[in-house]
């Protein structure tokens, strides 16, 4: 997914502080862009947290139905330096990108793009979606590896009973289910349905920080409310995550050890500074701008480091104006 915002800040993503029992970080409304400007509830970056482990980037939508939204209708755009993973709860994605990867996003599968040196990709709706509902999500991948070839893994989870509840892992290992797709560092993914009164209990890795995204429903984490939207982290320390639901709901779990490096992110770009992004941006534009206009078809666009998506007629999207401020790296 591209971020669709039309001046995107720049952001230098660093761990943020402790803080004891359950942080909550409310979303903001971003518009994802078409005639009709669907929108996402954005809740990481945000400016409470930039990461939790190397979780870097988080929109939630719907559900929305397609006939007043327009739909998802995402053209070419570029990624670097990150991992995205789309997950859907109700409708159908066509995901295509330049490494010749042809997929369709539904419930309760996984698809993973590794971005690496850089990547493009478009994400349509289509027809067979009347209503969407899920989520999109960065991973910002270490300085050793964030260089490699562009990859894609698609993995559909077997949905785990727990007590009240199921459990499908997508990524790493919860509930005595582990994900065979690999990843650059540790990291943790599932969606938990809870029952009306479910009273779940979870042993996880004390080294990972952890955050729970409400969807639906009423929940308790460690006995502190979630509202549906808001994001709960809790810091390293936590060997077992209590979970209570007083009406049937639905979270996404996320964790992962702290990342351990700054990372610099702007519009679709992760990098380690300001001149890195700088060039990445040049990169794309001079690939789709031609005689300085637009060009019409994402088919036409020049060799380069984001490749072509070649069975895309759309035409790409164009970055943003750079902001007229110079970011500097903070640890």
């Amino acid at each position: 997914m591209s971020n669709p915002e039309h001046d995107p800040g720049v952001l230098v993503c660093t761990e943020g502080a402790p803080v004891p029992g359950l942080e909550v970080i409310e979303p903001r409304e971003v518009p994802l862009g078409g005639p009709r400007a669907m929108l996402v509830r954005r809740t990481l970056p945000s400016r409470q947290r930039s990461l939790i482990g190397a979780w870097c980037f988080l929109d939630h939508y719907g559900p929305e139905p397609v006939a007043s939204s327009g739909g998802m209708k995402v053209t070419p755009h570029p990624h670097t330096g990150l991992a995205t993973v789309s997950w859907l709860f109700t409708g159908e994605i066509e995901h295509q990108d330049s490494a010749g990867n042809v997929a369709m996003v539904r419930p309760g599968e996984l698809n993973l793009m590794t971005a690496g040196r850089g990547i493009s990709h478009s994400e349509v709706s289509t027809p067979a979606a009347d209503v969407l509902h899920g989520a999109q999500l960065w991973v910002a991948l270490p300085d050793a590896t964030r260089h490699v070839e562009p990859g894609f893994d698609h993995y559909v989870p077997a949905p785990v009973a727990l007590d009240g509840a199921v459990a499908r892992v997508f990524l790493g290992s919860l509930a005595g289910d582990t994900s065979p797709v690999r990843t650059h560092t540790p990291l943790l993914g599932a969606e938990l349905l809870l029952e009306a009164g479910a009273e779940l209990t979870l042993d996880v890795d004390a080294a990972f920080e952890h955050g729970l995204l409400l969807d639906a429903g009423a929940v308790q984490v460690e006995e502190q409310p979630l509202a549906p939207g808001e994001l709960g982290y809790l810091a390293p320390g936590h060997a077992r995550l209590r979970l209570s639901a007083t009406e049937e709901s639905r979270v996404l779990l996320l964790g992962g050890p702290p990342f351990g490096e700054s990372i610099v992110m702007w519009w679709n770009f992760v990098g380690r500074s300001h001149e890195e992004i700088v060039g990445f941006r040049e990169e794309w534009q001079a690939q789709i701008i031609r005689d300085g206009a637009l060009i019409p078809d994402s088919r036409e666009a020049a060799p380069g480091r984001f490749g072509v998506v070649s069975g895309q007629p759309l035409p790409p999207i164009p970055a943003p104006p750079l902001p007229n401020a110079r970011l500097r790296e903070r640890r």
